[in-house]
């Protein structure tokens, strides 16, 4: 019996979005393949699944290192013959001292755009051919309504000209991808997962979402059926039009 695969990035807080996306998609017999640059810490959420009866593995990548990049595809190459999901879920933090794009720190900038743009590109294309051994794979990009706020005032914590042009840029990479990909099976979305309560650096307030609760909207674009939409922003299941490339 063939066995569903899905890689997610990011997966190693407890209570982390990436993680609960990787439970929700075991829970549905997928065998989830945890990332994260503390391999250690991505055990830990691995042992906490198989504790529950779960499959799961755990590897490490730096999705701003493109030599992890290479070792990961590599690795996988070696143990599995295909790849159903890659949920792009890993995240630079954002710089939340900086309230215009001419106070931006260029590391800080930099740092953004090696994650959220750069990585995420680099591990599509390092994955395509075990994606494409899938009978129809699922990509997700995990975006965030910060993309909405270029041009605008600094709103709050929320607010990052860095990380919210580097959001942006994902979703402009997703429309993009979707267009390269339209002659095979494999589905590419975008999908704002709203502000999760897992941020206590950040500041969690009673309006923000499980990460259970925000994890539907990824787990739902990766589980899409055939004919299912491709290249879209998507916050719980409807799609973002305006924020469309």
């Amino acid at each position: 019996m063939t066995v569903n695969i899905a890689l997610i990035t990011g997966a190693s807080r407890p209570l982390g979005l990436g993680f609960a996306v990787a439970r929700q998609l075991a829970q549905q017999d997928y065998h989830v393949i945890l990332t994260a640059r503390d391999l250690h810490r991505a055990e830990e959420r691995v042992l906490e699944l198989r504790r529950a009866g779960l499959t799961a593995t755990a590897l490490r990548l730096d999705l701003a290192d493109r030599t992890s990049i290479r070792e990961i595809a590599d690795h996988l190459t070696r143990t599995v013959d295909h790849l159903d999901v890659l949920v792009n879920n890993a995240s630079s933090m954002p710089d939340f001292h900086a309230r215009s794009a001419l106070d931006v720190d260029c590391d800080a900038l930099h740092a953004a755009f090696a994650v959220n743009v750069f990585g995420c590109w680099g591990l599509i294309q390092a994955l395509l051919p075990l994606l494409r051994r899938a009978p129809a794979a699922r990509i997700v990009n995990v975006s965030s309504a910060a993309a909405q706020q270029i041009g605008k005032r600094g709103d709050g914590l929320l607010f990052s000209p860095a990380y919210s042009l580097a959001k942006h840029t994902l979703n402009a990479l997703t429309a993009t991808l979707a267009v390269a990909l339209a002659d095979t099976p494999i589905l590419i979305n975008a999908v704002d997962p709203g502000r999760v309560a897992s941020h206590p650096e950040r500041g969690d307030d009673a309006a923000d979402r499980s990460p259970a609760e925000a994890a539907e909207g990824v787990v739902w674009a990766a589980t899409l059926e055939s004919g299912g939409p491709s290249g879209g922003l998507f916050f719980d299941r409807e799609r973002v039009s305006a924020a469309e490339p």
